[in-house]
């Protein structure tokens, strides 16, 4: 039986990009299946996020062992992991129009706040790079590296991969996950909309509407490390796609090993569809947390049993634990909780049909702020009102929406020439999000995502 959800995985990870890979591959193979995992560069760099991907398939290598050998049930566990094989592609290594490096040390500096150095039995050795080069070795690897018979490797970038998988399957089977900076999907974007546009649903985690940045006080992380690939793939959800793409920035070409592509520039005037984009943003992700004292007192009796999933997640969320209190100032002892931000929309590809899954009425019109000295990374939303409602007296604007709030109000807007306005106030030019502000119950996430991993 095919699985409910295809879908490919586009991360950086650190912390809670690992929860979400954990989450993902251990679904249901009925529900899911992670047809590619693509890693790009996000809080680390390219050669630390893909180190520590190809070490989750090396810690589960071992888990799985380990339960069998300890008669621990194991046969409704990482399902999606003993199912399939994910193909591993490497993505992008910097921004678009730069090298910035939008780093602050929240994930330590290998991204899992030192895990390696403190347990090397489940880390990969350095010569992990070669599996890459040539997809042949990487299959003679599994000889030598056991752990790597959960997944296959390809020596080709991870932008012309999700280009293939795209063009391979019809139209509207395959999802894309996108838990990182968009640079690798603005790339397959770019290279062949088209092709690109066969995705069913791209689901992104990014950005901050109602709610302050995590990285700047309007930015997030993921949006604020390339707003460019941001702006562009969120334009792909308009009618007319240049509309509202960025302004080139001409002190700032393409970097060095970008300049052999060519196609980074207007999309044609003519796209066969929209695209269909969900975003997680802040203000939805925030609220669903992992809170340290119910972490601890779940995850520690498996590490205490011998669990290498166990003792080797616990490291890690423990540091990051440190830095949330060293950020907010809070004591030792004190309760304080990790933001699951990437394993959110992964709990939505495994629970979709769930009505609880609510996005506002509408789909909103947000921009992403490319050039501003402050406001880098920045969602921005019209709420001019200059559309005037046809049905409602209520304003028409992006309503602040907590993740359990009131349901917004049916705004509908009246028609404006083309001739009469602006871009940003035709309804026909505008980008189209599909922003998610409600969820299943963000108090009983925590349980799940455990029971998930921890059987």
């Amino acid at each position: 039986m095919a699985p409910k959800n295809r879908i490919i995985i586009d991360t950086d990870p650190g912390v809670d990009d690992v929860l979400a890979l954990l989450l993902a591959l251990s679904a249901d193979p009925e529900v899911l299946e992670v047809a590619l995992l693509s890693v790009t560069f996000g809080n680390v760099p390219r050669v630390s996020t893909a180190k520590n991907a190809l070490s989750m398939f090396h810690v589960l290598y071992h888990e799985m062992k380990w339960r069998e050998e300890n008669g621990k049930d194991n046969k409704n566990t990482f399902g999606a992991l003993r199912t399939y094989k994910p193909l591993i592609a490497l993505g992008a290594q910097h921004a678009l129009e730069e090298k910035l490096h939008a780093k602050d040390g929240f994930h330590g500096e290998d991204g899992l706040h030192g895990v390696h150095a403190e347990y090397p039995d489940l880390t990969i050795k350095d010569t992990w790079e070669e599996a890459f080069k040539n997809a042949t070795l990487g299959e003679k690897q599994t000889e030598v590296e056991p752990y790597t018979e959960f997944f296959k490797t390809t020596a080709e970038p991870s932008h012309k991969e999700i280009l293939r998988l795209l063009r391979e399957s019809p139209p509207d089977t395959i999802s894309i996950v996108a838990l990182g900076p968009l640079t690798t999907i603005a790339m397959a974007a770019a290279e062949d909309p088209e092709a690109f546009l066969r995705v069913k649903e791209l689901v992104v985690m990014g950005g901050a509407v109602n709610v302050p940045g995590n990285i700047t006080p309007l930015g997030e992380f993921n949006v604020y490390a390339d707003p460019v690939a941001a702006a562009r793939v969120f334009a792909l959800t308009s009618k007319e796609p240049n509309s509202t793409l960025p302004h080139k920035n001409k002190d700032l070409p393409l970097q060095p090993d970008y300049e052999d592509y060519p196609k980074l520039l207007d999309y044609p005037s003519k796209l066969s569809r929209q695209l269909k984009l969900t975003l997680f943003p802040l203000d939805i992700t925030t609220p669903h947390e992992l809170e340290k004292d119910f972490f601890n007192a779940r995850v520690s009796k498996h590490k205490e049993e011998g669990s290498h999933l166990a003792r080797w997640v616990h490291w890690f969320m423990n540091g990051v634990y440190k830095k949330i209190a060293q950020i907010e100032g809070v004591a030792e002892g004190k309760p304080m909780a990790l933001g699951l931000h990437d394993p959110t929309p992964i709990w939505y590809m495994l629970t979709r049909d769930d009505p609880r899954w609510v996005a506002v009425p509408e789909p909103e019109d947000i921009r992403i702020e490319t050039g501003g000295q402050w406001s880098r990374g920045a969602n921005i939303v019209d709420r001019r009102q200059l559309n005037k409602p046809t049905e409602t007296t209520e304003p028409r604007h992006a309503r602040a929406l907590s993740p359990d709030g009131p349901e917004a109000s049916d705004m509908t807007t009246a028609e404006v020439p083309d001739d009469q306005h602006d871009s940003w106030i035709n309804p026909r030019k505008g980008n189209r999000i599909n922003r998610m502000r409600a969820s299943p119950g963000f108090k009983d996430f925590q349980a799940y995502l455990l029971d998930q991993l921890f059987y």
